[in-house]
């Protein structure tokens, strides 16, 4: 019996291919929930041009124009709005439905799993840039360092997606759906008010020191100093090092899958 061009050929897919549709499959997710959406491109717009256009009604000290000075600290803001937020609620969903266990028995590894969840977040980041970058340019922002404020930039924003997606699983795995969902909220707003990433560390006073040891001011001054300055920033990007560290011994000692 001859094969032909349909015979069947049973077995699993690649396993980049496989990883590289999970993360395609996740980000179209994340992308068509509306609360995600809010989350990960109407939030940061809004406070981007509010930020600029309350700057001219309060003096917030900035050494730069109010555009240059406050694009940086809303694409960390973007960065902590889907590595974390998003992912946590979504992750937590998944938990409470059972669809991470049953992905866990596809022929999908669980590192796999783990990879187009990460692969995912890049996606939507790369669409949020895009987004905020072009409404950036559109109200004057004039980034200077070239390549090499480019390539910190992206340093910095893989540094902050790895501290917060840790810490977004570790939210989502030790926490029941509907706790994950206001705490991750709650936690959002918070550090999005008082957590030095929309507005540098220094205009805090005293407590700036303090609050660049947390993931979200150190990923906004870290960003600040790439796209402002077009300087590396070893100290914040150690910082969010030690959070991802933490975060990840973290969720491999707390996560469960169901």
């Amino acid at each position: 019996m001859s094969t032909g061009v349909f015979a069947p050929k049973p077995g699993a897919a690649p396993l980049a291919r496989q990883v590289l549709a999970q993360a395609a499959m996740e980000a179209k997710l994340m992308l068509r929930n509306g609360e995600q959406l809010l989350l990960a491109v109407v939030i940061p717009v809004i406070v981007l041009v509010g930020a600029v256009k309350a700057d001219k009604h309060v003096d917030f000290n900035l050494d730069q124009s109010p555009i240059d000075a406050f694009t940086p600290g809303v694409l960390a803001l973007a960065v902590m709005s889907t590595s974390f937020t998003s992912l946590a609620i979504a992750t937590g969903f998944e938990r409470r439905y059972g669809v991470i266990k049953r992905l866990g028995a596809s022929p999908l590894p669980r590192f796999g799993l783990l990879a187009g969840k990460i692969g995912a977040l890049f996606l939507v980041e790369l669409f949020q840039v895009v987004v905020l970058g072009a409404v950036a340019f559109a109200m004057g922002w004039d980034p200077h360092g070239g390549v090499r404020t480019v390539l910190l930039g992206l340093e910095a924003l893989l540094l902050g997606t790895a501290a917060f997606a840790s810490l977004g699983l570790f939210v989502a795995g030790v926490l029941r759906a509907e706790a994950t969902l206001a705490a991750a909220n709650l936690i959002y707003l918070l550090l999005m008010a008082g957590g030095a990433v929309v507005l540098p560390a220094s205009a805090y006073g005293g407590a700036g020191d303090a609050l660049r040891l947390l993931p979200s001011g150190a990923l906004g001054e870290a960003m600040r100093s790439a796209l402002i300055h077009g300087d590396c920033s070893g100290r914040d990007q150690l910082v969010l090092l030690a959070w991802t560290v933490v975060g990840v011994a973290l969720t491999a000692r707390t996560f469960k899958w169901e």
